[in-house]
């Protein structure tokens, strides 16, 4: 069962779901989680109070709009658009990614929030 999220950077909020996989519950355990976003390309990435493996979901092939944990930095990372790493325009993530989720919203409207410094992911009833 998918749990949702609202995710907040500068004056936008967008709608998301978190996935049913442990590693995905570890980080629900976690929210609200609140911190300054770093920018790869059109990716935020955010250190996060979890330390989890790489898992089943894990992969570099994501879509713009996916959300991953990044095992390498405990990092969540949110996917709007290309990345340095990408040769088309979907975004690939510097190395691979736990699928944890995805926003329900057009993602690309996050390219208006870069520069932000702070993001909040929390649940939504």
């Amino acid at each position: 069962m998918s749990v949702a999220i609202k995710i907040v950077i500068g004056n936008l909020t967008l709608r998301g779901e978190m996935n049913d996989t442990p590693c995905a519950k570890q980080i629900i355990d976690k929210l609200p989680i609140e911190a300054g976003p770093n920018e790869w390309g059109d990716e935020f990435y955010f250190e996060i109070p979890v330390k989890a493996p790489l898992d089943e979901t894990a992969t570099t092939k994501v879509k713009i709009g996916d959300i991953g944990y990044w095992p390498l930095g405990n990092a969540m990372a949110i996917f709007f658009g290309r990345t340095p790493m990408s040769t088309g325009s979907d975004p690939v993530p510097a190395s691979a990614v736990n699928l944890i989720g995805r926003i329900l919203d057009d993602a690309t409207i996050l390219k208006q929030a870069k520069g932000a410094n702070k993001i909040r992911i929390e649940k939504t009833e």
